[in-house]
């Protein structure tokens, strides 16, 4: 009996400490007391948000520390869903002369990424369809980042001259195709750079946008003379279909904002039937003559979004925080900035599994802080504004794992006493 007694509370002290190992290794990672911005979900408060492999698994007011294996503290931070950059060119490579497609202009994405809180890109046209493969063979499955697409209607893709010029190229059949044959990778059509005054390459890209049942963004800016926008919106583009470059102040394109500095009423129309208005700040696209009087009238961006290219983040644009800060400074709030940064570019490219921090989807999260103090801010002539708050990536979450870590948020604190080295042959 007494043994049976003794066997017994060994047991019983064994379920316990197993027990407590479970809640213990409940959840592999747990980012604690941050102010979670979910636009999705409705939630702008003060909550936790616990991670097991590469899912959320919780989202609550307050989650056990114990019950993780790492706890980040995100107390007086911004958590939020990974930053989706719907305007990006990563069709990096090493031909001449081929401008954003498999060159040098373009930009591999890892390296400009996670130090920002972006965990999904969308290239916007880089390829056509007679090139998408190499670009997913060379960019797309060697990335850590999410790398998405819209197919250029050119099949030559974004070379630039004279070959996005080529009506002949632009073949809605075999553009529709290739993203009906790709799927996981594509998502939606592109036009962008044409010069001359007829419709034909909006309506191309648009009827395969209706075969592949995808939107169309569209890059309007180089016509001569310049095509009506009120046209291409209320004619031309169907509701979800994206006019990138939304601030734009162009000689060769028709502007938002009137030369008396008032919002056109077109611009208004255009955004109850559905248009999509998307920042894509680029190297030449980004003007406050535009954005100013715009964002005064209330006419902010559906979507955030950079256009990077090598021009383009060593000018005026920057990174996407840079572009996201321009628009806190003119207006949004931090709530509205996130939201067009994360949930509204997952509703437009219809991937509405990404884009939020619901319970069991994948953990692709932004840490930020909004600093205070005096910025300096440039478009795309070179104007510049100053503001008084910048956003800053602390951390970056994708799918699970620590990807991005300023200032060690994830690190464990410096022991001398327990330092071993953990690297392995090669790691140079």
């Amino acid at each position: 009996m007494k043994r049976f007694m003794k066997n017994g509370c060994l047991l019983f002290a064994g379920m316990l400490f197993f027990s407590g190992a479970c809640i213990a290794q409940q959840y592999s990672l747990l980012i604690k007391g941050g102010h979670v911005i979910d636009p999705k979900n409705n939630i702008d408060r003060v909550m936790d948000i616990a991670i097991n492999g590469d899912s959320i698994a919780a989202v609550a007011a307050s989650i056990n520390p114990s019950a993780a294996k790492k706890v980040i503290n995100a107390e007086g931070l911004y958590v939020t869903p990974g930053l989706i950059d719907m305007h990006t060119h990563n069709f990096a490579g090493t031909e001449d002369g081929r401008y954003l497609n498999n060159s040098y202009v373009a930009v591999a994405p890892d390296g400009f990424t996670f130090r920002c809180g972006v965990t999904t890109v969308v290239d916007a046209g880089s390829s056509g369809w007679k090139n998408f493969e190499l670009f997913k063979r060379q960019t797309i499955l060697h990335s850590q980042t999410r790398v998405l697409a819209f197919l250029n209607i050119v099949g030559e893709g974004m070379r630039g001259g004279v070959y996005e010029q080529n009506a002949a190229d632009m073949d809605a059949k075999m553009t529709a195709l290739t993203i009906l044959h790709n799927k996981p990778y594509l998502v939606g059509i592109k036009l962008a750079h044409y010069v001359g005054a007829e419709w034909t390459p909006v309506d191309r890209a648009v009827e395969a946008g209706k075969i592949a049942n995808v939107p169309v963004m569209v890059d309007f800016g180089s016509q001569q003379p310049p095509l009506s926008l009120e046209a291409l919106f209320m004619e031309h583009l169907r509701p979800g279909d994206i006019f990138t470059h939304a601030y734009a102040q162009l000689k060769s394109r028709q502007a938002i904002v009137n030369e008396k500095g008032i919002l056109e009423p077109f611009a208004e129309k255009a955004r109850k039937k559905g248009i999509i208005f998307d920042v894509g700040h680029g190297g030449a696209s980004f003007a406050f003559s535009q954005a100013v009087p715009a964002m005064k009238a209330g006419f902010f961006p559906t979507t955030i979004s950079t256009d990077i290219h090598t021009s383009s983040m060593n000018a005026g644009m920057k990174d996407m925080l840079n572009v996201m800060s321009k628009c806190l400074n003119l207006g949004m709030d931090v709530a509205a900035v996130i939201r067009a940064s994360t949930w509204e570019p997952a509703k437009a490219i219809q991937h509405e599994e990404l884009g939020h921090l619901s319970k069991g989807a994948v953990a692709d999260i932004a840490i930020l802080q909004v600093m205070k103090g005096k910025f300096g801010f440039i478009d795309a002539i070179n104007s510049r504004m100053d503001g008084n708050q910048k956003l800053e990536c602390e951390l970056t979450i994708r799918a699970g794992k620590v990807v991005y870590d300023l200032n060690g948020l994830a690190g464990t604190p410096y022991n001398p006493a327990a330092t071993i080295s953990t690297e392995e042959p090669g790691d140079h």
